[in-house]
């Protein structure tokens, strides 16, 4: 199995979750987000990849979030997506990427505990 996790080292949710990976015997890709940010199309792929709406993946408890008007009833997911390729701090986290032979898993690890049970799940199916 390889493991990817777009981490921010500043969050205790996503280091709980790189720990968690660690303690499972797993050295994961580490991607900060915020160092290197993702592309518009990354993000796209990354929230397909999870099969949820973009809203499920932005931190709208950010300040910036109300600060750019993005709680207005009309932002769709384009203006969502735009927001967070353009303010990575938008992007909730920690999202891993777990790479099981052909199925990759993509999901929004909060809580940190998530990613205990996908990994327990893609040990089950290898």
């Amino acid at each position: 199995m390889q493991i990817t996790i777009y981490h921010n080292p500043k969050c205790s949710t996503s280091r709980n979750a790189l720990a968690a990976i660690r303690a499972a015997g797993y050295e994961p890709r580490v991607f900060e987000y915020l160092e290197t940010p993702l592309s518009r199309g990354a993000l796209a792929a990354l929230v397909k990849g999870m099969n949820v709406p973009v809203r499920d993946v932005v931190r709208t408890k950010e300040p910036l979030f109300r600060d750019l008007g993005l709680d207005a009833e009309d932002i769709g997911e384009d203006d969502l997506l735009d927001a967070m390729a353009q303010h990575p701090i938008l992007l909730n986290r920690p999202i891993v990427v777990v790479q099981n032979g052909r199925r990759t898993v993509i999901r929004l690890c909060r809580p940190a505990e998530t990613v205990k049970s996908l990994i327990e799940e893609e040990r089950t199916k290898n």
